[in-house]
């Protein structure tokens, strides 16, 4: 049963009175910056393969790293944007206007007749997939079920694999098309996350930090009823979750914790928290997974897999494994914790990287005459680097940060975070 709930905000809510399908919601409206960025990393592997995109656009190494990179460049502008939005609009109408600017991008970038258009919507897109998804990340971690927080905020960048397996799927199936609908099919797909996105929006309840900070109390403790146990609002856990909330609102506010980025920077304190809390974002990069996330095709042609079949095939292998592997590593980072998992598996990335270079050199010395293992081991290690990735920096890029960072300074700190993922990427 749905009961309408105040949002404070101009967007409504129809909330349901189960908890469970509460949270199934959440995710799934709060997922779209995570499934999207998958779907655009999984479907330009593809698109490179394709001879067809290459030839319509005509283009050389250059074009193709500037089609390929422009998606950051809208993600560097976005967080700026997005911090501000969420902490005056709401979470909620952040997500929503996130999503329909992805829309305007995917659009575009399906229709394109150029470079320069291509190039254009996919600046668009990158905005929209930030604004959204540094809104999502924070009222995911604001709003849904306290005892399963960590869980569901850990699982939200797993569906970064749900995305790219998708459009792994949809690129191997267009591959064959001979027309420019081989690239303009999967571009169109792109759009199906934020669409479900703006279905789901009417029914979750606004963030109840978010709502106390507006003054509205009562909202707020039925939001926090609503996620943790079922509307009751005389319920233990919502007692106990709501009382948190305004206890340490009210003491932020009382002992001056509201900054303005200036005081951040100048306050030792709050500036090693957004520091740490920013961390995830380059750390993730400067790992290397970029290079296989948009040019798995050119690592595969150089380990000597050069059928176009051949790689569209990998590339959805390559997206099954990594799913499984951060749907482990959301387990793990709840059980050993956050930075031991990122150590570990940075430390894997590292060695990886070192074989994947000597096997690859191997390959490059002596072209067709090389060995089959050295081939296959070159691919079976590039696997492994994905897989390692994807068990501690899929889960913590939106795990870490809502978690270090306080109320006052969330937003604005997870779209630092985001930024420095972009800028890095």
């Amino acid at each position: 049963m749905l009961r309408k709930s105040a949002t404070g905000t101009w967007l409504p809510a129809w909330v349901p009175d189960s908890s469970a399908t509460l949270s199934v919601l959440l995710i799934l409206c709060s997922m779209v910056q995570s499934a999207t960025n998958g779907y655009d990393g999984s479907m330009l592997n593809g698109l490179n393969i394709l001879p067809s995109y290459a030839d319509y656009f005509n283009l050389d190494a250059a074009g193709t790293g500037l089609n390929t990179a422009s998606v950051f460049i809208g993600g560097i502008l976005g967080p700026p944007v997005s911090g501000i939005m969420c902490d005056r609009l709401g979470r909620r109408p952040t997500i929503f206007w996130g999503s329909v600017v992805c829309l305007i991008g995917v659009i575009l970038q399906a229709a394109a007749q150029d470079v320069a258009m291509f190039v254009v919507a996919r600046i668009i897109l990158g905005f929209g997939i930030a604004v959204s998804g540094i809104a999502a990340g924070v009222y995911l971690s604001e709003t849904f079920n306290n005892k399963y927080r960590a869980w569901g905020v850990g699982l939200l960048n797993d569906f970064y694999y749900v995305g790219a397996l998708l459009a792994a799927g949809i690129t191997l199936g267009t591959g064959y098309w001979q027309s420019t609908w081989a690239w303009r099919a999967p571009s169109i797909f792109q759009g199906i996350f934020s669409i479900l996105c703006i279905a789901v929006l009417p029914f979750v309840p606004e963030s109840p930090r978010w709502l106390v900070r507006q003054g509205l109390m009562e909202e707020a403790r039925v939001s926090v009823a609503q996620a943790n146990a079922n509307g009751n609002l005389d319920a233990p856990v919502v007692l106990a979750v709501y009382k948190e909330i305004v206890d340490t609102l009210k003491w932020e506010k009382e002992e001056g914790e509201t900054m303005t980025f200036t005081q951040i920077i100048k306050n030792p304190t709050a500036r090693r928290r957004l520091l740490i809390g920013m961390s995830p974002g380059p750390f993730s990069c400067i790992a290397g997974n970029i290079i296989a996330s948009y040019y798995l095709g050119a690592e595969l042609t150089t380990a000597g897999i050069t059928d176009t079949t051949a790689q569209l095939e990998a590339n959805v292998v390559l997206n099954v494994w990594c799913l499984f592997c951060c749907l482990i590593g959301t387990q793990l980072c709840a059980l050993w914790g956050r930075k031991p998992t990122a150590i570990m598996t940075e430390v894997l990335l590292v060695v990886c990287l070192f074989i994947i270079g000597g096997l690859s050199k191997i390959y490059a010395d002596h072209g067709s005459a090389t060995s089959g293992s050295v081939v296959y081991g070159d691919v079976a290690v590039m696997f492994l680097f994905q897989g390692f990735y994807s068990i501690a920096w899929t889960p913590l890029l939106f795990l870490y940060p809502p978690e270090i960072l306080n109320y006052s300074i969330r937003a604005n700190g997870v779209a630092l975070s985001q930024f420095m993922l972009n800028a890095f990427a």
